[in-house]
């Protein structure tokens, strides 16, 4: 089993992710060598700081070994990725890759005979949906109930968002400008659950939310259009005039951008559960591993 998109997981088996991280977060000894003798292989197309240090972590604190390879150093850029991807997981057991491309996980999974996990592409960013759910569930006691508002690109954090809300029964409002819309491949996958709704306006998309959610507005790769994302951008800024007298919890993967996506006083206000998100990608990651190594 490889874990790429949230897409073709039931709601039960998120769950039951959720569900074991909360309980490795409370009860880590009882999961200090479950781990032992394995390794993960840590493939890095892009730059990292949450995604490399969770699962390096989580690899350690289970009594395993991470193993991290920046794919400029490997022969990653010299072999067909089929070759590469043969080899190496005939040295690891479990493989997590950051990539530009969801192909190239595709095309990894395909020739992996151990569980490739999917650390962030262009399409999806599943571990953070995972790391959310969590975080929404700590904070929220559960998921009935629910309203989240996501204001800025559709993009791939938006994507894994979209799918770990309406699978869960989160009520999720997505709010971007025109042209910058989820895509209708992961819209789609989510109509019957009837839990998704897509605007224009941020303040329709955050009115009555519990939470709101931003992300940057230039995600790697996309530094060409950073001039006019920016202009583009600029109403979605999610500050204390778009949120009015409402006090939702403030959630953001990060990096942040500080005075572009999101403000200095939004971010560190009481509501913001950032850090907690940003902490609880090691909790998840652990639970996901293990689930995968069954």
């Amino acid at each position: 089993m490889d874990f790429l998109t949230l897409k073709y997981l039931k709601p039960k088996n998120i769950e039951e992710i959720i569900d074991l991280s909360i309980d490795i977060k409370k009860n880590p000894e009882k999961y200090s060598q479950a781990a032992k003798g394995k390794t993960l292989a840590m493939l890095f197309q892009k730059t990292s700081t949450r995604t490399r240090c969770s699962f390096e972590t989580a690899m350690t604190q289970m009594g395993g070994h991470g193993q991290y390879l920046d794919w400029r150093t490997t022969n990653f850029t010299l072999g067909a990725l089929r070759d590469e991807i043969r080899c190496l997981e005939r040295y690891v057991d479990i493989i997590m890759a950051r990539v530009y491309k969801q192909k190239d996980l595709e095309v990894m999974a395909l020739f992996s005979r151990v569980p490739v996990i999917n650390g962030l592409s262009d399409m999806y960013h599943p571990c953070q949906a995972l790391a959310d759910l969590l975080t929404i569930k700590e904070k929220m006691g559960g998921f009935d109930g629910v309203k989240l508002a996501f204001v800025g690109d559709g993009n791939n954090v938006c994507h894994s968002l979209i799918l770990a809300c309406a699978k869960m029964g989160i009520k999720i409002s997505v709010a971007t400008p025109a042209g910058y819309e989820p895509s209708p491949e992961v819209v789609s996958a989510v109509k019957k659950y009837n839990k998704l709704t897509l605007t224009h306006n941020p303040k329709e998309a955050v009115n009555a939310a519990d939470i709101v959610y931003t992300d940057t507005w230039v995600s790697m790769g996309q530094e060409a259009e950073k001039e006019k994302r920016l202009k583009v951008f600029r109403p979605y800024q999610v500050n204390r005039d778009l949120l009015g007298s409402s006090n939702p919890l403030i959630m953001h993967c990060l990096p942040a951008h500080r005075g572009y996506e999101i403000t200095d006083e939004v971010l560190d206000s009481p509501y913001s559960v950032v850090f907690d998100q940003a902490e609880n990608r090691l909790h998840v990651q652990k639970a996901l591993i293990l689930k995968l190594l069954q």
